[in-house]
Formats: structure tokens, sequence, C-alpha cells
């Protein structure tokens, strides 16, 4: 039922305002409200839900707005996290939707300023850059992973309320999704109370992890691949989706890589169909087709890693030498 309500909130709300919140500066509030209410910050999730069920709900809201999803899949993990950890009262916090959480993972990876995390009395100091978090002013924590001296991650909840140590950048200017208000978050001597570590891992355990990326990330392109096709029409490409579609449900391992890949081509070679076939109105601001190419764009290096670049790489007959 969570995911049919889903598709109707694509349907019914999400897509006919998608061009709007496109050319916005943040996403609405009513939109993360209703996701809000209707339970899909948590609570009507469930703790049986699969990967099928969730990746059908990220592909269903995806398919209405990107920038919207694209808010809304990063509360997932801090959600996720929290209720892992057995830290109730946080736990119910996010997926009742009073709190909203976004990630600061990047700067785990960051060469230019890599994210530090010290003890300090009864806290812990940051120090450190994470690009690309997520819905700044619309979120009131970040989950933000730092490294200490002695190469263990430190997952901590930061309140997203800049000062003392913590400064955003401006909102990123994106070629699309412009609306998530994605910023940089500078960290600087940052104090963040000891019963806000969530929990801790070491380094290499998460290396190993992370080389393949996230699969859920995938039905954020396989919702706009759907998008295009519906659009369209009946045709080849829904065969194409389905299997996908099943590809990520499936995928473990190096399958992992690959089945990123096969949905962010499907989405790249779907928005492209749908503006060959709308024509030359397809590059008007007012049409649909122009915007998913943007974000069909987007997703090709959104939470993108080395291995599935280089796939991509290949089958666009770039790889390198």
């Amino acid at each position: 039922m969570i995911i049919d309500r889903a598709r109707a909130i694509a349907d019914d709300v999400l897509f006919p305002s998608a061009l709007a919140v496109d050319a916005a500066d943040r996403v609405p509030a009513q939109h993360l409200d209703l996701l809000a209410a209707e339970g899909l910050y948590g609570e009507a999730l469930g703790d049986d839900i699969d990967l099928a069920g969730l990746g059908a709900i990220v592909e269903a809201l995806a398919g209405g707005c990107l920038a919207t999803a694209f808010v809304w899949i990063q509360h997932l993990t801090p959600l996720m996290a929290t209720a892992g950890a057995g830290r109730t009262d946080l736990a119910e916090a996010f997926a009742s939707g009073r709190r909203r959480g976004g990630i600061g993972l990047a700067g785990l990876r960051s060469p230019r300023d890599p994210m530090r995390v010290r003890r300090a009395g009864d806290g812990y100091v940051l120090d450190g850059v994470i690009p690309w978090v997520t819905g700044w002013d619309m979120i009131d924590d970040v989950y933000v992973a730092a490294r200490d001296d002695a190469d263990v991650i430190h997952y901590l909840l930061v309140e997203a309320v800049a000062g003392a140590g913590l400064t955003p950048s401006a909102p990123l200017e994106l070629v699309s999704v412009r609306a998530s208000r994605t910023v940089d978050l500078s960290f600087s001597g940052h104090v963040v109370p000891a019963e806000r570590l969530i929990a801790t891992q070491p380094f290499d355990e998460w290396r190993a992890e992370d080389s393949s990326g996230s699969t859920l990330n995938g039905y954020l392109s396989t919702g706009l691949a759907a998008r295009c096709c519906r659009l369209l029409g009946p045709g080849p490409l829904d065969t194409d989706l389905a299997a996908v579609r099943h590809a990520l449900g499936t995928a473990e391992g190096d399958d992992v890589v690959r089945a990123r890949a096969d949905a962010s081509a499907l989405a790249m070679r779907a928005a492209s169909a749908l503006a060959v076939a709308t024509g030359a109105r397809a590059v008007r601001s007012d049409q649909h087709a122009q915007r998913l190419v943007r974000e069909a764009t987007f997703l090709l290096v959104f939470g993108s890693r080395p291995a599935i670049k280089a796939e991509l790489l290949a089958r666009l007959g770039a790889a390198p030498a």
C-alpha cells in the first residue's frame, strides 16, 4: 500500500509541479511535509521492507520530482543508522518526520581537506570539508562521517545550524536539482556532544563497502527512465527498464557496479529518446524533456565511484587508454 501511495503522490502532486520546482531555489515545504505525513519518512516503511520495495518507493518519487526525491532519500541513512544503533528516541523522531536528516559522508573522500575527528573532553571536535550536503535549511541534522588518527570512522549526528565552527557554502549551482539546496560544509573546531556519536567503523572496512556505491541510488535513475517511458508510450525501453530494475534488486558484489551503470545509462538513453520524440519543443524551458535530459546527466555522475565511472566510459567508447 505504501508503494501505491508513493506512486499516487508522484503522479498527482510531484510531477505536475516538477518544472516549477526545477526553477526554484528550494523544494516546497509542502512536498516534504506531505511525505512525512504519509509515513514515507519512516513510519510507514516497516522493518520488513526489502531493497526492491524501498527501491520502488525511491523510483516512484524520483519519477515525480527528482529534486524532492533527492532531498528525501538522504534522510533514509540517519533514519536507518539511528534505528540500527538502538537510538530509539532519535530513530522515532526521524521516522515521524519531526526531525529530518541529511548526510555528510563525502568528506572521507575529499582530497582537499578530508574530515577529521578527535576526542576533546566530553565531546568530539570536527575539522575539514564535506562536499555535497543536500537539503540545507530543510533538514535538522547531518549524519557526518569523520576519521580519527587511529583510522577509525566516527559517525556523528550534527545539528544543521551554521555557526560555532560550522559554515555552509552558498547552494551549489547545479545543472539540475538546484532546489535541493546542496552545499559544501566547512568545519573548524566544531564541537559535537558525545551523546551524538551514533557508531564507529574501521576505515578499511568502510572503504571496501564504499567502493561499489549504493544500490538504492540506482533507483533514482530507473525512476527517471520510467517517467520517460510513460511519456513516450509503450516500446522496447520498457523491457530494458524491467531488466535493469531486476538487476538492481538482486545485485551483489561486483554486480552492483554493473547494475548502477546500467541504470544511469538507461536514464540517459530514455531521456534522449524523449527529447528526440518531442522534437524542437524539447529545448523549450516549459517542456519536461529538457528537464529530464538534464536530470539524466546529473544521475550519470551522482553517487558514482571509480568502477562505475570506468564501466560507463567503456560503454561510451571513451575508456582510458
